[in-house]
């Protein structure tokens, strides 16, 4: 199932994109997409039900924002460096374990809404992730293949960076991450039983046009049952937390001086195959 949210960013309304496109309206079987619902095995089978047989109502999308597809996101738990081409290009070592860092939900925006320059901004930058959606409670995990089982579904993921905030002004990474707008996420919440094999998946971006990511998850360093393995060793993940897996080659800060970082005005579109497609346009802060 595509699943989605719609409406005024706050105010935003359940749905599901059905097989021949047609968006369906949720909101009176369900209150929302979040994490409870996706713990809820029953009521993701009453959506299967009505969708397959064709009860539930369309929903008119024109001129209507798409909204991040999940709500109330405890958090985001994000993977550096892999992929091995992304870790040739930033000078790294691939990593001998997963590199974790953490995004808060507030960053979390729609696929369509604008990306903001922070004040005093020189190096913003662009990574497109394949995200992964937590949907039952993950502590220990044993196996790639248990970690798997624990997964609800996959989206894509902007993980906007301020490079010089990231690695030139001390301390951690969170500081280049965590600022607003810096975590597009949707269109869709693609169920897992429609992505059979996550490491087989392309993954695109091009700004203003021009093809800068071209890249496919069989290239990760660690795939993401195992990502998913290993995050639940040093925290717990409950439904509706969600894992950014890392992005391959292309980023601005891979390329060589003068580095063409984002400004205001420029537009970036990222896609993965099969979970949709994203484009925001970048505008300074207020």
């Amino acid at each position: 199932m595509k699943l989605l949210r719609v409406g005024t960013a706050g105010q935003e309304r359940p749905a599901l994109l059905d097989d021949g496109g047609t968006l369906r309206d949720l909101s009176g079987l369900v209150p929302d997409i979040d994490g409870a619902l996706l713990a809820d095995g029953a009521a993701l089978e009453r959506i299967r039900g009505a969708a397959d047989a064709g009860e539930l109502p369309v929903l008119d999308g024109t001129g209507v924002r798409t909204g991040p597809p999940l709500a109330r996101i405890g958090k985001i738990v994000c993977i550096g460096l892999n992929y091995h081409d992304h870790a040739r290009e930033a000078g790294a070592e691939p990593p001998a374990e997963p590199v974790i860092f953490l995004k808060a939900p507030d960053t979390v925006v729609g696929p369509y809404d604008t990306v903001l320059v922070p004040r005093g901004s020189a190096k913003i930058d662009w990574e497109v992730e394949l995200a992964v959606v937590v949907g039952r409670t993950a502590r220990c995990l044993g196996s790639a293949e248990e970690a798997l089982a624990h997964v609800a579904g996959y989206a894509v993921a902007h993980d906007v960076s301020e490079r010089e905030f990231q690695m030139e002004r001390g301390g951690t990474w969170d500081k280049g991450k965590n600022c607003e707008t810096f975590n597009p996420l949707g269109p869709w919440l693609v169920t897992a039983d429609e992505v059979p094999d996550p490491q087989s998946l392309a993954l695109r971006l091009w700004v203003n046009g021009e093809l800068k990511q071209d890249g496919t998850t069989a290239s990760q360093i660690f795939p993401v049952g195992e990502v998913v393995r290993y995050v639940s060793r040093f925290m717990t993940l409950y439904p509706g937390d969600v894992i950014n897996t890392g992005t391959p080659a292309g980023v601005a800060m891979g390329h060589p001086e003068p580095k063409p970082y984002l400004r205001a005005g420029d537009v970036v579109e990222l896609e993965v195959s099969g979970l949709g497609r994203q484009r925001q346009e970048v505008r300074d802060a207020s």
